[in-house]
């Protein structure tokens, strides 16, 4: 009798944890569906209102603008001037207030490492020494992104960039910082 009800307790312990579990496993496919729910309306809210202040983006000062965002992601101002520009690829150099070099580039590190090297030495040997092909090969880029620097910033970056460098950027989705040594 002892061995009767000792299986009864055991397989409504078994059957109870399958309730439960079962129960547990459609409250967190609920919870997902509403995270994903909350994710996709926090996304077209952004979207919204970034319509909304997109009409109204403008950039009087594009070198105090670009000071600006540096100073966001880096954490300080670095009082940049624009010194040179180059293109294929495109990049921006500028002198930080302590004289040291910062390049901007819409390429990134990944594609620079890809690019032909009998493209870069051919390019060394007419005289043209482009930075990004300098840098060394453990050098950490910075990136600049809406989500760093400003929701903005990738139509921000359109309008200061040709203003700054005299021609049309390829990509405005993200640019990298380039601190060369």
């Amino acid at each position: 009798m002892d061995a009767v009800f000792a299986i009864l307790v055991l397989g409504a312990v078994i059957f109870f944890g399958a309730l439960i579990s079962a129960g547990n496993e459609r409250q967190r496919k609920a919870l997902e569906g509403i995270r994903e729910q909350t994710a996709q309306w926090a996304m077209q809210d952004l979207h919204l209102k970034r319509e909304k202040l997109a009409r109204e983006v403008k950039v009087d000062d594009p070198l105090a603008w670009l000071n600006q965002v540096v100073a966001k992601v880096c954490g300080e101002n670095l009082g940049l001037t624009v010194t040179e520009v180059f293109d294929d690829p495109q990049a921006l150099m500028c002198n930080d207030k302590n004289g040291h070099k910062v390049v901007f580039s819409p390429v990134s590190p990944d594609k620079i490492r890809l690019m032909p090297q009998h493209n870069k030495n051919q390019l060394l040997r007419m005289g043209k020494v482009h930075p990004l092909f300098k840098l060394p090969r453990d050098i950490r880029p910075k990136e600049i992104s809406v989500l760093n620097g400003g929701v903005l910033f990738d139509l921000e970056l359109m309008l200061a960039w040709p203003i700054l460098s005299g021609g049309k950027i390829q990509s405005t989705e993200r640019i990298w910082i380039y601190f060369c040594p």
